[in-house]
């Protein structure tokens, strides 16, 4: 890489590089900066979501349905994990009812999600 400077009172003020060498550096800060993004949201507890889960949470789909399979579980795992019945379970996810915020807070707890990410 070439450089040259172009100094004030003696002191180098501005260097002036080759354009090619110019977006050689620019991609490179840029992948640094992807890579410092990536090691941030790495180290943090919070859970990381697959792209397709939260395309579907927010395309208006039923979050309990989505929770429950991005889980890997069936109506029937969940009704049994919060003491619910399948059908009742069916009827939330396909709206039918909407479940109190009591039943709400055992199937939060059940898909290991917080009450709010099951309401709109």
């Amino acid at each position: 890489m070439s450089v040259q400077f172009i100094e004030n009172n003696g002191m180098p003020e501005y260097a002036v590089i080759p354009a090619e060498d110019y977006e050689t550096l620019l991609k490179k800060a840029e992948m640094l900066d992807d890579v410092v993004a990536f090691d941030k949201a790495v180290a943090t507890e919070d859970e990381l979501l697959p792209v397709e889960l939260v395309t579907q949470l927010v395309s208006g789909e039923n979050k309990v349905k989505v929770w429950r399979n991005y889980r890997g579980l069936t109506q029937m795992q969940l009704a049994q994990a919060t003491n619910l019945t399948q059908a009742y379970i069916g009827q939330v996810e396909t709206g039918k009812r909407e479940g109190s915020v009591k039943v709400l807070v055992v199937i939060a707890e059940a898909l290991g999600v917080d009450v709010d990410d099951l309401v709109s």
